[in-house]
């Protein structure tokens, strides 16, 4: 972990979403993710391969999991901010966000591939919006 060095086998997060927002669809290139919820309720949905997607509802205690490399977001349904770990067995915390690679791919790939108007792939952000509203 980078900020935790002597840890070789596991990597944490901890994510609070407020109420309207959502943690951007992303996905873990380098392992699973296990999730364990603190508070708040959340709606997560992840998308397979071959087009399926599959959505679940969680509460303080329950426990969340993504295998590697499937997309997903979590959305707080909740009147109260939702409170998670998000935990790795790796030795580093790695995602790549849906937004911020579509903002990277030059703009006249992302036009031509996805039907969209010049302002909105102007718009795409270059960084990584974690939270989104």
């Amino acid at each position: 972990s980078r900020n935790f060095p002597v840890s070789k086998t596991i990597a944490a997060a901890l994510v609070e979403v407020d109420p309207g927002a959502m943690r951007e669809m992303h996905w873990h290139p380098n392992t699973d993710e296990w999730q364990y919820y603190l508070g708040g309720q959340a709606r997560m949905t992840v998308f397979a391969s071959s087009g399926k997607a599959r959505t679940f509802d969680y509460h303080a205690g329950d426990v969340g999991y993504v295998p590697k490399k499937m997309g997903h977001y979590v959305e707080n349904t909740g009147s109260e901010p939702v409170r998670f770990l998000e935990m790795f067995r790796s030795d580093h915390f790695a995602d790549l966000s849906l937004a911020q690679w579509m903002g990277l791919t030059p703009p006249e790939l992302v036009r031509a591939h996805l039907n969209l108007a010049p302002e909105i792939v102007a718009g795409l952000p270059r960084t990584k919006p974690i939270i989104v509203r």
